[in-house]
């Protein structure tokens, strides 16, 4: 278990998740080096991201936020990761 009291399990959380054949939770990070064109076209595919944040996400999401957005996805700043998803799929935050 984490510092936080928190064990989160992507995989296992993964392979539970009822996706289409081509859609997946891609894991990665946030630090300004990936195009913003790239994860948009990954959302656009019917993808989820979980990015680790690396740097002040404000700076780092300035560009991505709006584009993902104006696509009707979804963003959630958990922890240290932003959670992004194509707008057919809402991310619960009820439990927070």
């Amino acid at each position: 278990m984490s510092n936080s009291g928190f064990d989160l399990d992507l995989q296992t959380a993964e392979k539970e998740m009822d996706f289409a054949d081509d859609e997946q939770v891609i894991l990665g990070i946030l630090d300004g080096t990936s195009p913003v064109a790239e994860r948009i076209e990954a959302i656009e595919r019917g993808n989820v991201l979980v990015l680790a944040i690396d740097g002040d996400l404000k700076e780092l999401a300035a560009d991505l936020a709006p584009a993902v957005k104006k696509r009707g996805g979804n963003l959630v700043h958990f922890r240290r990761f932003l959670i992004i998803s194509p707008p057919d799929l809402e991310i619960n935050t009820s439990e927070l």
